[in-house]
């Protein structure tokens, strides 16, 4: 992985997202049906693209609005949808073509009551709330985001009633009506002007705000937190949550520092990305290079990306911890720290997190339940309260209220935030300490994913391998102990091969986006073993390939 002179340092003006001309081709340019770059596609968290490149524009967000409409309709969905938005440029343009849509079809739509921006968390919950106690009329919603995506990007995910991520079932067929819907000219579509669609008696206004934080203590200890005296701070980044962050700490009486509260379509404020791009990404040392410069400041810190669903941690002694350390931590604090919680509920975590956190459910009597990427696997789990905990290595994690109920089946930055503030208060030790104790119990793992060239073909082939493709029965001097192509706990295909050693392992998966596959791995035997796998496993991965 080359990484960019740029990375670290403050985005220069040359790189910043040109928001008139964005906005402009979102409405100008429309989208080529034969062009496969241009159709809609729901990866694992909805559709994402960039109006410049006719990959996220009006007629997307027409088509796509239209077809949930129609789903709805199909699945007997006639509760309120709940509406949300992030700070990207590209959101609001999209939501007021959403609203145009959702108005003509007489969905009674719930928008902010500040016509501000609405975090991917707060509409779960917002979701899960209304429907508690229903088993008719219920709810779902939008959220229009691209999660950390660069300024340029815009993004649309739909979450049913569950108020979690859609399953691949309904997003194929979201995305397949909505390509009809395109390639006829949008002459099925059903839409009014944007003045009357806000207007309709079937548009409402909710306070999503009001009702989140009033209920956070459902979720977080704030008794400990207040008490405990830490000096506290967050980095909104620009993004959805930003002025929820006073009216918390507000609420709930404890002192916190927001460090920002610039909202800036460029987000010109942020520190240049491993690539050279700007994005909001809280998990990454180069991103995260101005809260990471405050650690002094402050006992511990946390930082979430535009929609909120992610969360970066900053501890006063440590620094910025990698995401899987910092999940092995929440996971080992809460189940010790949460009585009220089902005896067996379980750990979940998504193939190509790090092995610490099956070592901490075992070490704490829990079952650990492993499922493919992508957050929607946790959602009837944490419903039905069997899984405590769901979380994955790309900083996106949520669990239960403190008694033992649904909190939001959505990734929730909000609350992991706030959690590592409780785990401070608590224990006396910040995330980064507690993990240092976790390591002297389990062992220390080294863990990196990097990025590795593959042509489109490579990637199906990849996506498709089986165990016996796999020949090799070493691995980095360990002999092979199992190879999966299916999630252990749900048999679900991961989407690539995962190869696992008694003291490392690596995965491997194609990108959905890149013409790269991403190659996970993690040895508890130091950073020299891990290259080792690095390197073994690209020339297995390539083997394979070539088959």
């Amino acid at each position: 992985m080359k990484v960019s002179p740029l990375a670290g340092k403050p985005a220069p003006e040359s790189i910043l997202a040109n928001i008139p001309r964005l906005v402009t081709n979102y409405y100008a340019l429309e989208p080529d049906p034969a062009q496969s770059t241009q159709k809609v596609a729901f990866g694992t968290s909805g559709h994402r693209g960039t109006s410049t490149e006719g990959s996220f524009n009006e007629k997307h967000i027409l088509a796509i609005t239209q077809a949930i409409c129609l789903h709805r309709k199909q699945q007997g969905i006639n509760g309120p949808l709940f509406i949300g938005i992030d700070t990207h440029a590209l959101s609001e343009p999209a939501f007021a073509s959403a609203l145009e849509v959702l108005a003509a079809n007489e969905v009674e739509v719930m928008i902010d009551n500040r016509d501000g921006f609405t975090p991917t968390p707060v509409v779960s919950h917002a979701i899960l709330t209304y429907n508690r106690g229903r088993s008719s009329g219920l709810a779902d919603g939008i959220v229009v985001t691209p999660s950390h995506n660069p300024p340029e990007d815009g993004g649309i995910k739909y979450d049913p009633p569950s108020g979690g991520p859609a399953d691949a079932t309904i997003t194929k067929w979201i995305q397949d009506k909505a390509n009809e819907l395109i390639a006829g000219g949008l002459k099925d579509v059903r839409r009014i002007s944007f003045a009357k669609a806000k207007s309709a008696a079937t548009t409402h206004r909710h306070d999503y705000m009001g009702s989140y934080i009033g209920d956070l203590g459902s979720v977080i200890d704030f008794d400990a937190i207040r008490g405990a005296g830490l000096q506290l701070g967050v980095d909104p980044l620009g993004g959805a949550g930003v002025f929820y962050w006073d009216a918390i700490a507000d609420h709930y009486k404890f002192y916190l520092t927001v460090v920002s509260e610039v909202v800036d379509a460029t987000f010109r404020f942020m520190t240049v990305d491993w690539d050279g791009r700007i994005r909001m990404d809280c998990s990454s040392p180069y991103a995260m290079e101005r809260l990471i410069g405050l650690k002094d400041e402050f006992d511990v810190a946390w930082a979430c990306d535009p929609d909120h669903d992610r969360h970066g941690i900053v501890a006063g002694t440590t620094g910025l911890l990698n995401p899987n350390h910092y999940l092995a931590v929440a996971i080992s604090y809460l189940f010790t720290h949460r009585p009220n919680w089902p005896a067996n509920a379980a750990v979940g975590k998504t193939v190509v997190s790090s092995s610490m956190i099956d070592r901490v459910a075992a070490g704490i009597g829990r079952q650990l339940k492993e499922v493919p990427v992508g957050f929607k696997w946790f959602v009837d789990g944490l419903v039905s309260g069997s899984f405590g905990f769901g979380g994955e290595e790309s900083a996106g994690a949520s669990f239960l209220r403190r008694d033992g109920t649904v909190w939001t089946t959505d990734k929730d930055g909000i609350i992991l935030g706030l959690l590592a503030a409780e785990m401070s208060a608590v224990t006396g030790k910040d995330p980064g300490e507690l993990y240092q104790d976790l390591t002297s119990q389990y062992g220390e793992p080294a863990y990196e994913r990097i990025d590795a060239p593959a042509t489109p073909e490579q990637k199906k082939i990849l996506a498709g391998l089986t165990s016996k493709d796999i020949t090799a029965s070493d691995l980095a001097g360990e002999k092979i102990t199992s190879i999966l192509t299916t999630a252990p706990s749900n048999n679900e295909p991961i989407g690539g091969v995962k190869v696992i050693t008694e003291a490392g392992w690596f995965a491997a998966r194609p990108s959905g986006t890149e013409n790269v596959y991403k190659l996970y791995a993690e040895s508890f035997k130091g950073a020299d073993h891990l290259k080792r796998i690095q390197a073994e496993a690209q020339q297995i991965i390539e083997r394979a390939l070539k088959k």
